[in-house]
Parts: C-alpha cells; sequence; structure tokens
C-alpha cells in the first residue's frame, strides 16, 4: 500500500506552506495518521510535528438520459496536512 498518492499543489497549499510550513498531500484513504508521518519522513527527509487529516465524501451525479436515469459517484478521497519542523522544508516542484 503506497501512503502518499502525491502533493497537492494550488493557491492555498502553497500559501498556507509559505506561511505556517504546513504541506499538503493526497494520501490513501486507509492510511493512518502514525503511516503519513514515517511516510513523509521517509521521502522527504524532514521531521514532521503534527498530521491533520480530512475525508471527503463521494460526490454523486445524475443525468437523465434517452436510456433513463444514469447515477455515478466519484472516489472517496483523503488529505493530510503535515506540519514540518521549523527551519526545514519540502520541495513539492522537485517531486513533479
Amino acid at each position: 500500500m503506497s501512503v502518499l498518492v502525491r502533493p497537492i499543489i494550488s493557491e492555498k497549499a502553497n500559501d498556507v506552506a509559505e506561511k505556517r510550513n504546513r504541506f499538503t498531500f493526497l494520501v490513501n484513504p486507509r492510511a493512518s495518521k502514525a503511516e503519513i508521518k514515517r511516510a513523509v519522513e521517509q521521502a522527504y527527509g524532514v521531521q514532521v510535528t503534527a498530521v491533520r487529516t480530512l475525508i471527503s465524501a463521494p460526490v454523486v451525479k445524475t443525468k437523465y438520459t434517452k436510456t433513463g436515469l444514469q447515477v455515478a459517484k466519484s472516489n472517496k478521497l483523503k488529505k493530510a496536512m503535515v506540519d514540518v519542523k521549523e527551519g526545514q522544508t519540502i520541495d513539492v516542484f522537485g517531486t513533479i
């Protein structure tokens, strides 16, 4: 099971990374905070002080077609916001 899927690169995530030294990752929905902490420390060589997680629910969409009602849903996503020790940083643009 791969814990880290990819870093999230958006305006809001970059702003929080610059101001609070907090980096955001898309992670496996079954990963725990301890597993996320270990994975970030091994992958980037930094010390993690705190891990915050959130799970976004799947989005259900329906549409009417000639064949009837079509229902689809997206996948469940889990994001992790990782606080790094003061003075350390993660180069997310170098890993793309």
